[in-house]
């Protein structure tokens, strides 16, 4: 536990120092979010915040393997994380080109295809699921090759959707690593294996890296991610599941905390997880287009309906709405992860406490006194994302979908 605390810390720090080198070459570069009438920030801010998180990510996996503990790790260990490390740098080079250049859609569609590619081609990819009677339901690698493409695309432009506030993805993906590291970390305890495993490395260094770049990135922002730190932290994120799914077998997986056989939740986890993680982000993706297809609008007209528009609306400041998202997101991601791992009803009573408090949040302080001003003057952010793979010309700002 504690080499990965110093994975953890070592990636925050190299993020945050790079972090100033990264705003040098994006203001240089020309790789600035303008300002425009629907956003919050008063004056340009650089993109090109994925090359710090990027640069801390490797830094990390290069002490890593310096450390006595982890140095002695089975080879794919660090095998499969670099990897992983290395599409990640591909799909954060595409975003870097577009910060910078603005690429059409279908381009960079194309550039994450093939940082999957790379993931395929080092094996990090859906092989099998298992089945309740303990049996394998294998897949060709046809289908795994398109099932493991679905997820990691998905998660990548869920991600890039979902960074429009300023530290609201930073935030919400470095909570869900920490949730993943904890699954990870107490399969190896529970089931009493080898505790380095690429899962728990990778998602170590990806929550200290969100929480070095969180530094500089939340309200009043300096620096945007941009699309090169959004595709680069939902493809780190959903490649890190499918590490589990290669490195753990059945009984480490089903395994519950109590020696009994738990249910389907564990051994699904790795794949749900992602999405569970974004399930917010994905609703509201799929309430926009709804409701400008059912007004005879465009899906990919711009308004000002979305979740955290509706927050700031009934009263959250801009960082206030920014932290109960954050809370709604840790709420899932470690309530999953607690309840796939251990049944027991003081489990599901912290989680239901936990879920009354965060609608409390929610829904009752804005109605409280508060000396601070409503909404911040505006509902629409910086503009820290891109535009996904569809197409949206008007905008690089996910809230503009």
């Amino acid at each position: 536990m504690r080499e990965y605390f110093v994975v953890f810390l070592v990636a925050a720090a190299v993020t945050y120092l790079l972090t100033v080198v990264a705003r040098e070459i994006a203001i240089r570069t020309g790789a600035v979010a303008k300002v425009r009438d629907r956003d919050v920030h008063a004056e340009p801010v650089p993109y090109l915040g994925g090359l710090a998180m990027l640069g801390g990510l490797f830094a990390a996996f290069l002490v890593a393997r310096e450390l006595p503990f982890l140095s002695g790790s089975q080879p794919f260990v660090f095998e499969d994380a670099f990897a992983v490390l290395a599409a990640g740098a591909l799909v954060c080079a595409v975003g870097v080109l577009d910060d910078i250049f603005d690429l059409d859609a279908l381009t960079k569609f194309g550039g994450q295809v093939v940082a999957v590619g790379v993931l395929v081609y080092s094996g990090i990819q859906f092989r099998y699921f298992f089945q309740r009677d303990g049996s394998q339901f294998v897949l060709d690698p046809t289908q795994g090759a398109l099932l493991t493409a679905v997820i990691v695309l998905a998660t990548v432009n869920a991600v890039n959707f979902i960074d429009g506030l300023d530290g609201l993805a930073a935030g919400v993906i470095g909570i869900s690593a920490l949730a993943f590291f904890l699954f990870c970390y107490q399969l190896t305890v529970i089931n009493e294996v080898q505790r380095a495993t690429t899962g728990a490395l990778l998602s170590a260094a990806l929550a200290g890296a969100c929480a070095g770049f969180l530094v500089h990135n939340f309200h009043p922002a300096r620096l945007f991610m941009g699309d090169s730190g959004s595709m680069l932290l939902g493809l780190v994120l959903s490649a890190t599941g499918l590490t589990v799914t290669t490195q753990f077998s059945l009984i480490d997986i089903a395994e519950g905390a109590d020696g009994a056989r738990a249910s389907l939740l564990p051994m699904l986890l790795p794949v749900a997880l992602p999405i569970l993680i974004l399930v917010v982000p994905l609703a509201d993706l799929l309430l926009a287009v709804v409701r400008r297809t059912a007004a005879g609008r465009s899906p990919f007209a711009p308004d000002k309906q979305h979740l955290h528009h509706r927050l700031l609306e009934i009263g959250h400041s801009h960082r206030r709405a920014v932290i109960i998202m954050w809370l709604w997101a840790g709420l899932i991601a470690f309530g999953t992860v607690v309840a796939s791992l251990y049944d027991e009803l003081a489990v599901w009573i912290g989680i239901g406490a936990a879920f009354v408090v965060t609608v409390g949040l929610t829904f009752l302080v804005p109605h409280l006194p508060s000396s601070g001003q409503v909404g911040e003057g505006g509902v629409e952010s910086a503009g820290e994302g891109g535009d996904g793979p569809g197409p949206d010309p008007d905008s690089k700002t996910p809230q503009t979908l």
